[in-house]
Parts: C-alpha cells; sequence; structure tokens
C-alpha cells in the first residue's frame, strides 16, 4: 500500500476530523492508537492508521502537514461533494462509516434555518419527533416541513376525509411532542378504497438548503438501529435544492395535501 492510502480512504467526515486535530494541534506529529481513538471516535483500525501516518511522516508529511495534505486530496477530487454512507444495524470491524440514528440527531440538532424530512413510517412519534420538536422550540424562526404518509389498513372502509382526520388528531394530540408546528403534508393516493394508487414511500432529509440525507430507513427504532439500512450524506447545496424543489412543486400542485390542524 502506498503511504497515506488508509488516510485517504477514511469516510469524509472522518478524514476532515482528522485534518482539524492536526490543524488545531490536538493530535501530536506522532500520534497514538490511543489518541486516534479519541479523535476519530473509533476502536477497530486505528493501529493501521498510526502506521499509515508513520509512513507518512518517513516521507517528510507529518504533524500540520497532515492536515494540507488530507485537505488537497479533496481539491484534487474537482470539487465533487464527499459523500459519507451511512448504516444501521451490526457494526462491521474494519469498516468505518456513519450511524444512521446519530446522523439523523446531528442534522436535527444542528439546524437554523429549515428541515425538510419525509417518512414512509414512524412508530413512537413522541421519541421520533423529539429533536425536531425541541429545536423548533429553540428558533422560533426555524422551518419544518414533514411528509408522512396516512396508511388505510386492509379492509378499512373509512372514508378518506375520516382517515385523514383520524390521523391528524393521533399526530397533533399524542406524537408531536413540541409547542411550536411543523408543516405536515401526506399523499391522498394511499386513501383510495380501492387500494393503494401510490403512496409516499420517500426517506430522506435536507437541513438548512445544504445537508441532504437519503436513506432506506424509516423513523423507527428498529431502522435507525437494528435493520440493515443503508443511506448517503451529502452536503451539497444544488442537489438540496433539487430535493426540495421536487417536494414544493408536489405541494404546490396539490399532489401532496397538507395535514389539517387539531
Amino acid at each position: 500500500m502506498a503511504p497515506g492510502s488508509r488516510v485517504a480512504a477514511l469516510p469524509a467526515h472522518l478524514r476532515k476530523r482528522l485534518a482539524d486535530a492536526y490543524e488545531t494541534g490536538m493530535l501530536p506529529d506522532a500520534p497514538s492508537t490511543m489518541a486516534l481513538r479519541s479523535v476519530l471516535g473509533m476502536q477497530d483500525g486505528t493501529d493501521e492508521l498510526v502506521a499509515d501516518l508513520t509512513e507518512l511522516a518517513q516521507i517528510g508529511i507529518a504533524g500540520r502537514a497532515v492536515s494540507a495534505w488530507v485537505r488537497s486530496l479533496d481539491r484534487a477530487a474537482g470539487g465533487v461533494p464527499d459523500l459519507d454512507l451511512v448504516w444501521s444495524g451490526p457494526e462491521v470491524p474494519g469498516l468505518h462509516a456513519r450511524d444512521t440514528r446519530r446522523v439523523y440527531e446531528e442534522l436535527v440538532r444542528t439546524a437554523t434555518q429549515s428541515v425538510w424530512m419525509s417518512t414512509y413510517v414512524y412508530f413512537d412519534g413522541p421519541r421520533a419527533f423529539a429533536d425536531l420538536a425541541q429545536r423548533m422550540d429553540e428558533i422560533p424562526g426555524l422551518r419544518a416541513v414533514l411528509m408522512l404518509n396516512i396508511q388505510r389498513a386492509r379492509g378499512d372502509t373509512t372514508a378518506p376525509d375520516q382517515l385523514v382526520r383520524r390521523f391528524a388528531d393521533r399526530f397533533w394530540g399524542t406524537d408531536w411532542p413540541g409547542t411550536s408546528r411543523p408543516a405536515v403534508f401526506y399523499d391522498p393516493r394511499s386513501l383510495e378504497p380501492d387500494g393503494p394508487a401510490g403512496v409516499l414511500h420517500a426517506k430522506a432529509v435536507v437541513v438548512d438548503d445544504e445537508a441532504v440525507f437519503i436513506t432506506s430507513a424509516n423513523l423507527t427504532a428498529a431502522a435507525l438501529d437494528r435493520n440493515i439500512e443503508l443511506g448517503l450524506l451529502t452536503r451539497d447545496p444544488a442537489l438540496a435544492a433539487s430535493v426540495t424543489t421536487h417536494f414544493q412543486g408536489l405541494i404546490d400542485t396539490d399532489l401532496l395535501k397538507p395535514l389539517p390542524a387539531a
């Protein structure tokens, strides 16, 4: 392996963490395994990274020069936004990826302007929406838009408007834990009496018109923690605008309808 190859193969968020640590002096020129574990928040693979950093030092790249070298790798990529893999489920020793629940929490807890969130299923609303509700109460100007699926149970002959009313009463009365309220929209096709002509199945989060997280995971404990789920996280204003513009187009054309107030 060429010197630095293991460092270059780290996920983008870990490369940035490493560069910041060298730049600020948090890491010494020859860091120990323990120091790397503390900075990167990882257990497996740190011995190999120490060996890689030692090889870099032998060719004159050590200390703060590592920070400049790591940042030059990303600039050399031609400005293409970094993509981080985000996984739920069992961890694989030696493979480094971000955790689904942690990514959801970090995105929502750091939002300052807007949060767009779409999910097919959520369980335990007060827990699923706790971070978003708290953030909205902390920042009154934060705009939050939720796209949620309302599903007709098999054999249920209830009129669509009554199903919507039932869902709205439960959501506002039980599931939403905050004082400030998001704008909530649903796909009416899933309520057709003869079976769903389509459902709102997208799972995505867009924060502050920049961070975009597309995932297979719903807002359930199983999906966030136990199932094997996969997603991609990036910071790309153009992609963020594309996602939110599409959702807004569905709203503006009445393909997604607003959930009534309680």
